[in-house]
């Protein structure tokens, strides 16, 4: 890789230029996070009943005494063995987090159409502490449009992040927000899907700072091309379109990682 080398003075004047770029998109960010904020709620009529090792548990019971909930819409379908790659190195970063953000106010749960016992399983083996439930027999993932069967296919697309899209797998990712009034009445806030909560990903962060960048030559330029289950880098794994681990399995097609 090439680069231009010049004087101190050059260096200092030419990043002196960029600060200003990169305080813009601080602001801009920080007015998209304020306009988020103002964004209108819609009631959730439905207290679900998940699943986890202590038997039923109700949405209202994620939010563990506190007024705030994110869901982490973890894509696990009911036969895999194992959780989508993308979703793990998601959580992979939000395991940190949780550490402070549940003394603001903040919950947070992970909820998979897996059975609990598979959910268990595999958050054992990957080290992680978050709290994960169980949909199977909700309809909650359907209903926010994350889980899809067949009759949510329509000409070979499904409602997905906010439009109709090319159907490429029966479980996709993301995220919801939800707030608890004192009288218990739960809201749906806010939801953000595909690319829409990258920034928590503190890895792209420091990637984004170096020479190489991302890195993300192919064959699809997003995070299939080298990403891995943390406990797997040195297995020869590949991940396929929808974001599973194969284990020198042929590949699905087309892609969600986008």
């Amino acid at each position: 890789m090439a680069h231009r080398i010049v004087s101190h003075q050059e260096w200092l004047a030419a990043h002196t230029e960029h600060l200003v770029k990169e305080k813009q998109l601080t602001r801009q960010r920080d007015a998209l996070a304020a306009a988020r904020r103002e964004l209108p709620w819609t009631p959730v009529e439905q207290d679900y009943v998940f699943h986890d090792a202590r038997g039923p548990v109700r949405l209202s019971d994620l939010f563990e005494g506190r007024s705030q909930l994110i869901i982490k819409h973890f894509m696990f379908g009911p036969d895999w063995s194992e959780g989508c790659v993308g979703c793990s190195f998601e959580m992979d970063h939000v395991q940190g987090a949780l550490l402070h953000v549940t003394h603001h106010d903040l919950s947070f749960a992970a909820v998979s159409r897996a059975p609990f016992t598979a959910l268990d399983a595999f958050r054992q083996r990957m080290g992680w502490r978050f709290h994960w439930v169980s949909s199977a027999g909700s309809s909650f993932n359907r209903d926010f449009r994350v889980s899809f069967d067949p009759q949510d296919i329509v000409d070979g697309q499904v409602f997905y992040n906010y439009a109709w899209q090319p159907f490429v797998c029966e479980e996709l990712s993301g995220f919801s927000v939800f707030y608890r009034n004192e009288d218990g009445r739960i809201f749906h806030t806010f939801s953000a899907y595909g690319r829409g909560a990258e920034e928590l990903l503190g890895s792209y962060v420091l990637l984004d700072m170096t020479p190489n960048g991302r890195n993300e030559n192919g064959p699809r330029h997003n995070l299939t091309d080298w990403v891995r289950h943390h406990d797997r880098y040195a297995s020869g794994d590949t991940v396929d379109a929808t974001g599973r681990a194969r284990h020198g399995e042929a590949e699905a097609a087309p892609g969600c990682c986008h």
